[in-house]
């Protein structure tokens, strides 16, 4: 018999390789929701981390859709340095050296850019791309990428259509951070289930909140969600 080939799904190798730190995606896991935000001024920033913490949240995404989103990351950072924060909308490979820069934790894209990811990987800057097929998995899993974001993921089909679509890399130890349709209404059924580290919460302060500086309601939605964090996954104090 000749040599057996080389597969790029050697179960050691991919569970070995990770772009994306055990302890970290573990405080995610232990934050359970992730805030996403758009910040359209820097200056709501600071009042808005701030609601957050007073809530109890640990983590936010701020997504690169403003010109204020780079700066408002950094600032956050500064004046918040335990509050978990990462970068969203993540789109072009110069936008990874430019969240690393300000400060991000991590960085999040809605779908899989091979190029994106390759420069994650050179930064180091821990990265989630998003799947939402098989083939978006595997290609993600190849290139050491085992926290994943489910993107749209009610539109899709939900924690349904997850499952099923999981089901053959459970075993590689892939997890997902859903996001699309996630809300206060579903977020304990997602979080429930352990191919879920945590939900992105775009529901938390939508757009128009921030520009309108609601921080009392985002705060009161902001709480909510910690109770249903706390409710199905416990305590973490």
């Amino acid at each position: 018999m000749g040599n057996q080939p080389t597969s790029h799904w050697d179960q050691d190798q991919v569970l070995k390789k990770s772009v994306f730190p055990a302890d970290l995606q573990q405080r995610l896991a232990a934050a359970g929701i992730v805030a996403v935000v758009v910040i359209d001024r820097e200056e709501d920033a600071i009042p808005l981390a701030e609601t957050f913490v007073q809530a109890g949240l640990s983590a936010v995404e701020l997504t690169l859709r403003t010109p204020a989103a780079l700066g408002a990351i950094r600032l956050i950072r500064q004046q918040f340095p335990t509050l978990i924060v990462g970068a969203g909308t993540v789109l072009r490979p110069a936008q990874v050296q430019q969240v690393q820069a300000a400060g991000a934790a991590f960085a999040v894209a809605p779908g899989f850019n091979r190029r994106v990811v390759r420069a994650a990987e050179a930064t180091g800057l821990p990265f989630a791309p998003g799947v939402c097929t098989p083939s978006e998995i595997e290609q993600a899993l190849e290139r050491g990428c085992r926290l994943l974001k489910f993107f749209p993921a009610q539109p899709l089909g939900g924690l349904s259509y997850l499952t099923t679509l999981a089901a053959p890399y459970q075993h590689l130890g892939v997890q997902f951070m859903p996001l699309g349709g996630v809300s206060q209404a579903n977020a304990a059924e997602y979080l429930a289930n352990p191919l879920v580290a945590a939900v992105g919460g775009s529901w938390l302060a939508t757009r128009q909140q921030i520009a309108e500086k609601n921080w009392q309601f985002i705060g009161e939605q902001a709480r909510l969600a910690i109770q249903s964090v706390q409710a199905v996954r416990g305590r973490h104090d």
